[in-house]
């Protein structure tokens, strides 16, 4: 492959998904999807500079002197996918926790036993920024071969101004060393310390004073998240610091219903840009949702890490919510770190169509971490897409994440394939 070509054309592709003027609110049938038949993309640096069939492409090519990348198989071509909420910075393992927990353990008596997110935090709290930051490398690295190319990763497990800027800080610095775009989010609000002597809002102003402005200063992220949950955060300790980190420029995202309701009531009062979980969301929860801008996050892994309920995808779909689909991979209840697999466990306990499952994966996800630049293929997007190696889209979901891209591109460069021609 010539680096020197600024143009590149990638074609032919047996089925070219792009997802264009597809809406981010309601339900998708599956006869709303458009796609191209032996279509083709040309790419400019680190654009799409334009899609269409690879016929009417290859001229254009030729008058930019378009780099030709000719494939010789069939493709499907779906834009590059997006997990809009990880927990990808830690260290140590939860699999005792995971025995105990299909042992029929509660939460509760795992925790007394040492388990539980405290594990976590002792463990995170005990590796420096350098091993934080390769294990990020590392998982970002398997989640780019799975075809996600944005992954958002929060801190939450340093619980101290401190640890917390040390897990941030090793994200900041994993971003250098892999190709996928690193989204940080700020979860110093997980729960609060056990080594803190004071009470839940003097932590909060502590984390908001001292914090929040080290974050503007070093550009570590600009989004604040918090687990509004019994055992964690009410949401009268949570307003008046979403209320803060709002005025301070942060775009708020919400941990919200995920075993009792009311972070979702918080998230639309604050104008959060997402609520994530919902799985305990009832029907009042999922009409307040659905009636704002807040994208509902839905965290399939974490169901089936718990064994608990999945969030009411289909509801909020129907009563013209936003869904996207994240993976929740953490050490605790989210161990799998699979999103298209769960995506699809989703979508067939749900009864999602596939057109649904895709837009929650990409542009829907996309627009959870308040992104317009990805999650379709489309002129002046960023060059991010997927090669699956078969003949029609629908394969994709239904071999359940057994088929996975051939074909990674990133900002217009292939940063993964395998079985390519």
């Amino acid at each position: 492959m010539n680096s020197k070509s600024t143009y590149k054309l990638i074609g032919p592709i047996k089925q070219l998904i792009g997802l264009e003027h597809l809406p981010v609110h309601g339900p998708l049938r599956d006869e709303a999807l458009t796609s191209i038949v032996n279509g083709g993309i040309i790419t400019h640096n680190e654009q799409i500079h334009r899609i269409g069939t690879f016929s009417e492409l290859t001229e254009e090519a030729k008058n930019v002197k378009a780099e030709l990348i000719k494939l010789h198989e069939d493709f499907v071509c779906v834009p590059g996918f997006i997990d809009a909420h990880t927990h990808i910075c830690f260290a140590g393992s939860r699999a005792k926790d995971y025995a105990m927990r299909n042992a029929g353990q509660s939460y509760l008596n795992i925790a007394k036993a040492g388990g539980g997110i405290w594990d976590t935090v002792t463990h995170t709290r005990k590796a420096d920024q350098q091993e934080l930051a390769e294990g990020v490398q590392k998982r970002a690295h398997t989640l780019l071969n799975q075809g996600i190319t944005t992954i958002e990763v929060k801190s939450g497990y340093g619980l101290s101004i401190e640890e917390e800027l040390k897990m941030l800080r090793a994200i900041q610095s994993a971003q250098i060393n892999t190709k996928a775009d690193l989204i940080a989010t700020c979860l110093a609000a997980h729960v609060l310390p056990k080594d803190f002597d004071d009470n839940h809002q003097s932590y909060l102003d502590a984390i908001s004073n001292i914090l929040f402005p080290i974050l503007t200063q070093e550009q570590l992220c600009n989004r604040i998240d918090a687990f509004i949950e019994q055992g964690a955060f009410s949401p009268t300790d949570i307003y008046p610091y979403f209320k803060k980190a709002k005025a301070m420029g942060f775009d708020i995202t919400v941990h919200a219903d995920q075993f009792t309701v009311g972070g979702s009531q918080i998230a639309v009062d604050i104008g959060a840009v997402s609520a994530d979980h919902l799985e305990a969301s009832t029907k009042n929860e999922v009409n307040l949702i659905a009636h704002s801008n807040v994208v509902a996050v839905a965290l399939p892994g974490a169901s089936i890490g718990l064994g608990c309920d999945f969030a009411p995808a289909r509801k909020i779909l129907n009563t013209k919510g936003a869904l996207a689909i994240a993976s929740d991979w953490n050490p605790g209840s989210a161990p799998m770190g699979d999103l298209l697999t769960q995506a699809c466990i989703l979508g067939t306990f749900e009864k999602l169509s596939n057109a649904e499952i895709l837009a929650g994966i990409t542009y829907r996800a996309a627009a959870a971490l308040k992104l317009n630049d990805r999650g379709r293929l489309a002129k002046g997007k960023l060059a991010d897409f997927n090669l699956f190696q078969t003949d029609h889209f629908n394969e994709i979901f239904y071999h359940q994440g057994k088929l996975t891209p051939a074909q990674v591109w990133k900002r217009g460069c292939l940063v993964s394939y395998k079985n390519c021609i």
